[in-house]
């Protein structure tokens, strides 16, 4: 279907994450919207209803992205893959205190963490000329074209 990277990473990946939200729902039904301590899922992951929100949110961003186009997918890899790693790496911090709003236990933040690591690492590695051709003003990509084909 895609060829790109990016899209197919953000598809697979928006996907996942919107399953995840609508699933951590299941189990979350007897929880603060809020609560530092959450329900398990599969019986590791502890999820509260604000972060099902959250995986729900993310995860659209990076399926509509990637339905969207290559750059979109590119940008929201990086932008959700950057937000990722943020949170993985304070949750470590936060974790059994009152500001671990989202319920984070440590197999969460390490789940956080290799996702952010695979999306950023696909938005940077993956299409690199692209970036430079997109965002080039129209009338310098058209030149390029038109000496690339003297």
């Amino acid at each position: 279907m895609f060829k790109s990277p990016n899209r197919i990473l953000g598809i697979i990946f928006g996907a996942v994450y919107i399953l995840v939200g609508l699933w951590g729902f299941t189990v979350t039904s007897t929880v603060g919207f809020m609560t530092t301590s959450g329900e398990l899922l599969i019986g590791v992951f502890e999820v509260n209803p604000l972060l099902n929100v959250a995986h729900l949110i993310l995860g659209a961003a990076l399926l509509i992205a990637g339905l969207a186009g290559v750059m979109a997918a590119k940008i929201a890899n990086g932008t959700v893959g950057a937000l990722l790693l943020v949170v993985g790496i304070v949750g470590f911090f936060i974790v059994d205190t009152t500001m671990n709003v989202l319920a984070l236990n440590t197999a969460d933040h390490y789940l956080h963490l290799v996702s952010a690591v695979v999306l950023v690492a696909v938005a940077l590695a993956a299409e690199r000329t692209l970036t430079s051709d997109a965002m080039a003003p129209a009338e310098q990509r058209a030149q390029r074209r038109t000496s690339d084909t003297d």
